[in-house]
């Protein structure tokens, strides 16, 4: 079965699954009530992983692409970075600083913290505004439940070994607690070494190591209250920034001769009081958070002699109330947020004859501020006994204030604008659904955009813009979905118009050190179109069947420049998986990925250094698992992927997959198989 995809479980979970509380809509909803696409994957699944990002790979509607080991970026509907919206438990993980390139910042939550994660697909912009223009993938945390007056305890713990990248797990989880009250402590440790690749070569350097932990308290005083105070912790130390420390495409050296982010690291504490039936009859949350990332980086242009040492921060406070109700006239949800994002950022320059340090001019204007305030409403009725309409309007607004540097003069950019969605559903039978979607919103430049100042991938160096203006996209989807006790399908296509948009050109200048000079300004005008289809099917008793399909098309027009197509689509790809599952201690798996060969390449993606001029180059994979439980509380497991060691990459990827990669994990204690 495709372990990631909770879409297409088998029906004995379906009740379970059509009632979990989907956070990316802010209220509890069945499946079946959403009009927007919905990937869900499962937490299981996602601690098996050495990343987060990871578990994200080879979903419907979700192309990863990952730029070095370490990281990760989910692509949705061909788009990605700041144009899609990342949660945690209601709360932004996008700061000041996301770029709308692909991000490493999903890949610094723990895999230990995770119950799932919810992909909604499409333009949710009544419900979180700008950001949300390509979809929400939206983390959901784990909350030990007990059903007892009595302490009772459980843990897990997890340790895995894979060959391609000599990656070593290590991971353990503690949960103890009444129905009252509980606590869940976790920690997680994981280093690899260098990749091997589908040539036999191993990428040099490409290892990195990462540690993380957890702590959660949350307690239910009564039947109508609730609490919890969670904190994250993760740290990658250093990790090497590969496609910048060998030559890509068109190269005959690297950009860099060092390149490192040390370190990259994520502190998040939240806490959030629920209480239902309060005041005007609505189920009542309040939600307070701080976030912290660092992005520091030591840097080397190639045969140089001096050494860039960066220190940038962003340090992020959320405030959100929300309170939803259940009426004879639907299920409504009004609420208001208050975001307020710092940045502070500096940089020095050591040399390696002599030593001497020299301040520069930082990456980011130094004391730059983000303020979000937002009202939103959002509900859904139904409106004849087989039709059920839903919509919503947010009215936004942003403040984004940049100090004076060096190279560019202080400024301040307000924003004030409304974004909305309607879906609609018609259950044509028990089984058959028809849905379709529209939605209007707005991404409003953040401090990256407008005040960047440094090195940027594909040996381009970036020189702040402060007048831009926000991103405007327009979306339209539809499909149909068929659910019974043995099969389950899923197809949507979508048309997504997205104008003004921030993209980064030349300006005719180069550097001392060779790279091209580039400023972001409102240039581009994309369309997107594409399909997303997912299938699970039952064989037999105990064989099952399950089935991805993604393609996505789009063209663009850059500063008056004829059509051409859009920067960095995604190929064809999907995914075909059949799974044993006799009903005992002892189940197999077997597996075919593939995508088809992506030449339809943008002048911008010809000058990537990560790309393959002449289009990067179809490929199709085999893998398999088998897991034994042994006795009640320990499952092994053994994986083959890659098995005939093809050598690939990723579309847009900064260096070629693994190859053939043999792994083996073993679970002790809340043992359950996907």
């Amino acid at each position: 079965m495709l372990g990631a995809l909770i879409f297409a479980d088998a029906a004995a979970e379906q009740d379970e699954i059509d009632e979990v509380l989907v956070m990316a809509t802010r209220r509890t909803v069945s499946t079946t009530e959403i009009s927007s696409g919905l990937t869900l994957v499962d937490g299981e699944f996602v601690r098996r992983q050495k990343l987060v990002t990871d578990a994200l790979d080879a979903n419907v509607g979700v192309f990863l692409q990952q730029t070095t080991p370490g990281q990760g970026a989910a692509i949705i509907r061909g788009l990605k970075g700041s144009s899609i919206l990342h949660l945690v438990d209601g709360m932004r993980l996008n700061n000041a600083i996301f770029r709308s390139a692909p991000t490493q910042y999903f890949a610094l939550v723990p895999t230990s913290a995770v119950e799932r994660v919810e992909l909604l697909r499409g333009t949710p912009t009544s419900l979180y505004g700008s950001d949300a223009v390509g979809g929400v993938v939206q983390l959901v945390t784990r909350v030990p439940e007990f059903d007892s007056t009595e302490t009772g305890m459980q843990g897990e713990v997890f340790a895995a070994y894979d060959s391609a990248e000599l990656g070593k797990t290590l991971r353990g989880i503690l949960d103890a607690g009444t129905r009252r009250i509980m606590t869940s402590v976790s920690a997680e440790y994981m280093t690899t070494g260098d990749r091997r690749t589908g040539s036999g070569d191993r990428i040099a350097p490409s290892a990195y190591e990462s540690k993380a932990g957890r702590w959660l308290l949350a307690g239910n005083p009564d039947d109508n209250r609730s609490w919890l105070f969670d904190v994250h912790y993760l740290e990658q130390p250093e990790t090497p920034r590969v496609d910048e420390l060998v030559p890509g495409f068109g190269q005959t050296e690297p950009s860099s001769s060092e390149f490192l982010f040390a370190p990259n690291r994520r502190v998040f504490v939240h806490g959030k009081y629920g209480r239902k039936s309060g005041a005007l009859g609505f189920d009542w949350n309040v939600d307070i958070a701080w976030q912290r990332i660092d992005d520091d980086r030591i840097t080397r242009d190639f045969g140089a002699t001096e050494r860039l040492h960066e220190n940038n921060r962003s340090d992020l406070y959320g405030l959100t109330v929300s309170g939803s109700r259940v009426s004879d006239l639907g299920s409504w949800i009004v609420g208001a947020e208050a975001y307020r994002d710092k940045v502070s950022s500096r940089r020095s320059e050591e040399s390696l004859i002599d030593g001497q340090v020299t301040v520069l001019t930082p990456r980011f204007p130094d004391g730059s501020e983000i303020g979000r305030f937002a009202i939103f409403g959002n509900g859904e009725r139904a409106v004849a006994p087989r039709h059920l309409l839903s919509g919503g309007l947010r009215v936004s607004h942003e403040d984004v204030s940049l100090p004076q540097t060096p190279v560019s003069a202080a400024a301040s950019v307000n924003v004030t604008d409304a974004s909305g969605d309607i879906g609609w559903i018609f259950n044509a039978t028990d089984s058959w659904q028809v849905v379709a979607n529209a939605g209007f919103g707005f991404r409003a430049p953040n401090v990256f955009d407008l005040g960047t100042l440094g090195n940027r991938p594909g040996n381009r160096f970036n020189i702040p813009n402060t007048s831009l203006d926000s991103e405007r996209v327009v979306q339209l989807d539809a499909g149909v979905r068929y659910r019974r006790d043995r099969t389950q399908f899923e197809l949507m296509i979508y048309a997504l118009q997205y104008d003004d948009r921030i993209t980064s050109v030349l300006t005719g200048d180069v550097t001392p050190e060779g790279r091209d000079v580039v400023q972001s300004i409102n240039a581009a005008d994309s369309t997107l179109r594409g399909v997303e289809a997912g299938a699970d099917i039952d064989l037999t008793e105990s064989i099952s069947a399950s089935a991805i399909l993604n393609y996505t098309w789009g063209e663009q027009r850059v500063a008056g420049s004829a059509t051409e197509p859009a920067d960095r689509i995604p190929p064809l790809s999907g995914r075909l998986d059949i799974a044993y599952d006799p009903g005992g201690d002892f189940r197999l798996e077997g597996w075919l990925r593939f995508a088809g060969e992506q030449d339809r390449l943008s002048a911008r993606d010809v000058r990537d250094v990560r790309i393959d001029p002449t289009g990067t180059s179809g490929w199709a994979i085999l893998g398999a698992r088998a897991s034994w439980d042994y006795r009640r509380d320990w499952q092994f497991t053994l994986g083959l992927d890659n098995l005939l060691d093809k050598r690939y990459r990723m579309h847009g990827s900064g260096l070629d997959a693994p190859g053939r990669n043999l792994s083996l994990s073993v679970q002790i204690g809340n043992v359950s198989f996907r």
